[in-house]
Parts: structure tokens; C-alpha cells; sequence
């Protein structure tokens, strides 16, 4: 075809509002219904194909444990070797199709997800991962389809930059994928991330083997077939979950291995990255190691900020979806003297909130994941209460009778060196420390040394000059900076997601910065006038 395509321009879907009486609820509401009626098998997908190994776990409600909702296959050596010979099989055809025919198979999933399948990706959110239905919505359903039209546009953005031609000649970039595959590890707690870690590499020409989570298998599974069904080519992501352990081994000592890309817990990273680089040697290439981990989120307050607006950035900042996004609030800090102010409006909307079973929509929180993440957090509160210098305003309490069921719980400390003002909880469990007024400088050094994560944080004030001294203060403590704003909510195109230090890479998933990792650019120069002569003009007689 004669023509210089261009992607249709990208938009962020519009969030639904799922209100009583409104067409959507009544689909979700049905689907909810249905899906939670059925169990399901979930096999793997490797070259296109389902394949059952026998090997099976099951996948339940966190809201409700008795009740299971899948049974998934996992993958074992034999199936790992098979899904690596797969994508160098499809890779060999899809690394060379017209980057607009690739394009196109995510456009047409964005647009499949937007309409069809939305009910079906938010009910499976909601019932496998426990998520209310706004905040499946803004993931399953939003953040997917934002990812797959928005890295689409950054995908053409790559392949237009060219650089300049001198006199005759034609200078080219032809923007290559990695030789090799990539390992896409995804997490439990965000749909969004699942879809685009396997299939953001997949753009620029890459072929990728996909680990879901275990705790995420069902909704994850949905969205492989949404892709199939877009006209993904067989091979190009195959679907193998199973334990990380043995899968990673076989992966990572592969020569074939071109790159990771992780989202999860900061010592998982840790350990992917040390063994790559202790068998660098035995690389093709150089892997590209992309990674969004751990965070100890932060908010910050000034004696100016405005109460309501930091109450409420602090009860949704730390307690949507159980505080368990890598950017929810977990430490904050707030001066004596608007505390007590803060102090009562905090509690008094704590006190509003109703967690239970997430198809009942009246409450704003569900369960956390599964019976490892409740002993985890429910140690933490337990912690909490034996120790001197530590008050539970709020919450503390649990029951993991039906679901794994976890109270807000805000907890005030004393010393700002506390376990919970520096560790990574990932749950509903929220630190706060109040500090005099007159330290607002030296509690800003706090805020910065306080833990080893640079993800996401905080600043609330009403008055510019303390907003641009937390800003220059604290540049390099997050990856992501709100003004009076709770941290959490980034949106594809808007804020490019990632921090640095022990919360990752910082390849700001939802920006051009992520998409160029999975390119490997060969430069052209094609001489238009061949010189004839090796002489120069310098080499003449005088």
C-alpha cells in the first residue's frame, strides 16, 4: 500500500460510572451473576494451542474462599521448552510484518475490550482478585485499553524518528526487535499490567512468554483470548502459568533470553537481576531487564494543606483495593497543628466504609488477595499493637472466616523509624506520624531517607513556597509526584508510571520511554554516488 500511515489518535476510554439504574451496571451485574456460576478450565497456550498438563491448581474468590472459580494448568519443563521454541518459530514471521498490520491487532483488541468484552474482563477482575467495580473499571476495562491504543501511538512515534541525510546519501533507522524473547512476569493486582507487559513488547515485533500471576490466572486468561480473537498469530505471547521458580530457571538460562519485564515484589527483581547477570556471558545479547517493584508510598502534609482534601487523599490513597496497589499510600506525615482536624475527619469516613463480597456494591472495599497476603498483614497489626509508641485509631481488626477479610486500619507512630513507617505492607494498613509544625524541614529529610522505595508520593499545601521546596527536596524520592493529590490513579498518557531506586527501573510504563527498551535500532546509510577513487582532494600536488 502507497501511503504513510498514521494510528488513529489516542484517547483515554472514558471511565463508566456503574450508577444504580445505569445500562452498564445491569451488564456487569449479569455477567457477575454468570461467571461466578461457572467454573472454568484454563489450560495454557502455547503456538495457539491449548495444552493441559494435568498439573492443576485452583483458583478461588478471595471474597468468598470456598468457592472456586477455575482450575489452571501449570506448566512444566517440557511446556516451557515447547512456548520458547514457539515464539522463535513466530517471531521469524512476525518480527518482519508491516508495523501497521501489527498495530492493528491491539487496536482491534482495545476496541473489543471497550464493548464486548468489558462486563466480562471487570466481572473476572472482581471475582478472582476481589475489586470493587470502579476500581476493575479503571483497571480492566480503562488502563488496558488506554495501554494498548496509547503504546500504539508511541510505537508509530518511534518508528517516524529518521535521522538526517547529507548529500548523497539516505540515511535509515530501521528500529528492530530484541533477538531473542521476553519473559513477561505480571502481578496480582492490576489486570492492566497483565495485558501490557507481554503484549507492549509484542508491538515493536517482539515474541513473548507470559507468567501470570497464580492469583491472577482467571482474569488474565480472558484477556489471551480477547487477543486471539483481535488476530494475534499463534506463538507470538504464550501463556504458561505455573510456578515462577522452575519456569524462571529454564527462561533465564536460555541464550535465546532477550529481555524481562517484571512487576512485583523488589526482591523477586533482585533475584532475576543477579542471576542474569551471572550468566551474562551466555547471552546472545545483553537482556533487557525492565522492572516496576516495591513501594512505601508517602504522604506529606504542611500546616497549610487543606483537611477534607488530605483526609480523603489519605482514606483513598491507602485503603482502595486494600492498599494493595504499588503506589497506595502507606506512610504520612502530618503537623501537630492541624492533626486533630485531620485526625477526626479521617476516622469519621474510616468509620463509613463497609468491606464485604465486592458484587455488593455498596462497599468500597473487599479482601485482600489470598491466606498468605492475610498473615503477612494481620502480623503487621499484630505488631503493632504489642509495641510501645503505637495507637490503632482505626481498624485492627480481621476475619478470614468466609474471605480474607482485613478492616482499614490507621495506625499513629511515634518514632517515624517504626517497621510500618518503613516497610512495604500491601494491605490496608496505613502509618501516620505527626510532627511539629516548626520540623517542616527536617521531616521533609525524613520523608526522603525513611525507606529504601522512590515510587510514588504526596505534598499537600495550600502555599506555593513549601509545594516547590517538597518538590525540589524530595525530586528524587518518587517516581511519581502529586500536588494535592492522593498518590495513586496514574493514567496512560497522562502520568507515565514507574519510580526509581528500590521501586525499579523507571521505564514509565504508558510513555514512549517503556516502548524504546524493546527496540534494538540498526542504522542505514545507502550511498546514493559511490565514490570511484580512493583519493582524496587533500592528496594533490601543490
Amino acid at each position: 500500500m502507497n501511503s504513510v500511515t498514521q494510528v488513529p489518535a489516542p484517547r483515554n476510554e472514558p471511565v463508566l460510572s456503574y450508577a444504580p439504574g445505569s445500562p452498564e451496571r445491569a451488564e456487569l451485574k449479569a455477567a457477575l451473576t454468570r461467571m461466578a456460576g461457572e467454573e472454568i478450565e484454563i489450560p495454557l497456550i502455547i503456538g495457539g494451542k491449548e495444552v493441559r498438563t494435568g498439573n492443576t491448581e485452583r483458583q478461588v474468590m478471595p471474597h468468598d474462599h470456598g468457592h472456586v472459580l477455575a482450575t489452571y494448568h501449570k506448566a512444566g519443563p517440557d511446556e516451557v521448552r515447547q512456548a520458547i521454541q514457539a515464539s522463535r518459530d513466530a517471531q521469524k514471521e512476525w518480527m518482519h510484518w508491516p508495523w501497521e498490520d501489527r498495530l492493528a491487532v491491539f487496536q482491534r483488541a482495545a476496541e473489543l475490550l471497550a464493548t464486548r468484552y468489558r462486563p466480562v474482563l471487570n466481572a473476572a477482575t472482581m471475582l478472582g482478585q476481589s475489586k470493587t467495580a470502579y476500581q476493575a473499571e479503571i483497571d480492566s476495562a480503562c488502563e488496558l485499553i488506554d495501554f494498548w491504543r496509547w503504546n500504539t501511538h508511541f510505537a508509530e512515534k518511534i518508528y517516524s524518528e529518521q535521522p538526517v541525510s547529507g548529500p548523497g546519501m539516505w540515511n535509515r533507522m530501521d528500529h528492530r526487535p530484541l533477538e531473542g524473547f521476553v519473559y513477561a512476569v505480571t502481578p496480582f493486582n492490576f489486570t492492566a499490567i497483565g495485558g501490557n507487559l507481554p503484549t507492549a513488547p509484542a508491538m515493536m515485533g517482539n515474541v513473548a512468554l507470559w507468567k501470570p500471576s497464580n492469583a491472577a490466572v482467571y482474569s488474565n486468561y480472558y484477556i489471551m483470548k480477547i487477543l486471539q480473537e483481535a488476530g494475534l498469530p499463534d506463538g507470538v505471547i504464550n501463556f504458561i502459568p505455573g510456578d515462577p521458580g522452575p519456569i524462571s530457571d529454564i527462561l533465564l538460562a536460555h541464550r535465546d533470553l532477550a529481555g524481562v519485564h517484571f512487576t512485583g515484589s523488589t526482591a523477586v527483581f533482585h533475584t532475576l537481576w543477579k542471576t542474569v547477570g551471572d550468566r551474562i556471558a551466555s547471552y546472545k545479547s545483553y537482556p533487557r531487564l525492565v522492572g516496576e517493584t516495591g513501594g512505601k508510598d508517602f504522604i506529606l502534609a504542611h500546616a497549610s494543606a487543606d483537611v477534607d482534601a488530605l483526609a480523603t487523599a489519605i482514606v483513598r490513597g491507602g485503603f482502595e483495593y486494600q492498599g494493595q496497589k504499588c503506589s497506595a499510600a502507606s506512610r504520612v506525615f502530618v503537623p501537630d497543628s492541624i492533626w486533630p482536624q485531620v485526625r477526626d475527619r479521617t476516622i469519621d469516613m474510616l468509620s463509613q466504609i463497609r468491606v464485604g463480597d465486592v458484587r455488593d456494591f455498596r462497599n468500597f472495599m473487599g479482601a485482600v488477595i489470598d491466606r498468605k497476603a492475610f498473615d503477612k498483614i494481620t502480623g503487621y497489626i499484630q505488631h503493632a499493637r504489642e509495641s510501645k509508641g503505637i495507637e490503632i485509631l482505626h481498624g485492627g481488626t480481621s476475619d478470614d472466616s468466609k474471605g480474607y477479610f482485613i478492616d482499614p486500619t490507621l495506625v499513629q507512630v511515634e518514632d517515624s523509624a517504626y517497621r510500618l513507617m518503613c516497610e512495604e505492607v500491601f494491605g490496608p494498613v496505613l502509618a501516620l506520624h505527626v510532627y511539629p509544625e516548626r520540623d517542616w524541614e527536617r521531616i521533609m529529610d525524613v520523608v526522603d531517607a525513611g525507606t529504601p522505595y522512590a515510587l510514588t508520593g504526596a505534598v499537600f499545601s495550600n502555599e506555593r513556597k513549601p509545594i516547590v521546596e517538597a518538590d525540589r527536596r524530595l525530586r528524587n524520592s518518587a517516581g511519581n509526584f502529586y500536588i494535592n493529590d492522593k498518590p495513586t490513579g496514574a493514567v496512560v498518557g497522562q502520568q507515565p508510571f514507574g519510580g526509581g531506586r528500590a521501586s525499579g527501573t523507571n521505564d514509565k510504563a504508558g510513555s514512549v520511554l517503556n516502548m524504546v527498551r524493546w527496540i534494538s535500532p540498526r542504522a542505514i546509510k545507502e550511498t546514493l554516488a559511490p565514490a570511484q577513487s580512493f583519493e582524496y582532494p587533500f592528496m594533490g600536488e601543490e
